[in-house]
């Protein structure tokens, strides 16, 4: 009886190895269209008033905000000092800037995020809560770059503000800018995290909602 014949393997076949690709996270939310960056108007502060810049998340916004990176231009021949605060109340109402865009432009329809870039100059309040987690100095005809790699996480009801305090008689002119992503919640998480206030607003809004539906359920 003639024995099976095993076949040999080929010599010197090399397997080729599996090509592994990192992309980097900004560039990962940017192609999910996650991504946005947006910046302010100029603002002037110094004598007796003061200047801020925000990315606030709105209470009812149902996202987290990731603050990846912030610049904060001077265009003055005078160095200051930014106070970087977490979850503060800005002085005053602020502008909403007009002058954001999705960092992917190639997805129809282009994506509008749900948190506000705002900003106000000449102003003599201060942030009110929260806080000054970190501060950074300017120096002057500068621009101070913070890439902050999306660790700075915002829930709904937050902001992340950069203030900038009077430091002298003289006036000062500077501009804010800033690169973010932003990832949906579940609306219970939503519950938990926004402020007291607007929580109650929360609150009403969602009974609202229970009752429109039993309405309709007995209706129908």
């Amino acid at each position: 009886m003639a024995g099976k014949v095993k076949k040999s393997k080929p010599v010197g076949k090399k397997t080729r190895p599996k090509e592994v690709v990192s992309l980097p996270v900004s560039l990962e939310k940017s192609i999910e269209g996650k991504y946005f960056v947006g910046q302010s108007e100029t603002v002037i502060f110094g004598g007796d008033l003061n200047a801020w810049g925000a990315l606030i998340n709105p209470w009812n916004s149902a996202v987290n905000l990731y603050v990846n990176v912030f610049t904060i231009t001077n265009i003055t021949d005078l160095s200051f000092s930014a106070q970087i605060w977490f979850n503060s109340n800005p002085p005053g109402a602020g502008i909403k800037s007009d002058k954001i865009t999705p960092a992917n432009t190639t997805l129809r329809p282009l994506r509008v995020p749900r948190t506000e870039l705002k900003y106000q100059g000449a102003t003599n309040g201060v942030p009110q809560g929260g806080v000054n987690g970190y501060n950074r100095e300017v120096p002057p005809f500068a621009t101070v770059v913070g890439e902050e790699d999306g660790k700075f996480i915002i829930p709904p009801g937050g902001s992340y503000l950069i203030f900038l305090p009077s430091p002298g008689s003289r006036l000062i002119t500077a501009k804010f800018a800033f690169g973010w992503w932003e990832e949906k919640i579940k609306c219970n998480a939503t519950a938990k995290t926004i402020p007291p206030m607007d929580r109650i607003k929360y609150r009403e809004l969602e009974l609202m909602k229970i009752k429109t539906a039993g309405a309709r359920h007995i209706n129908g």
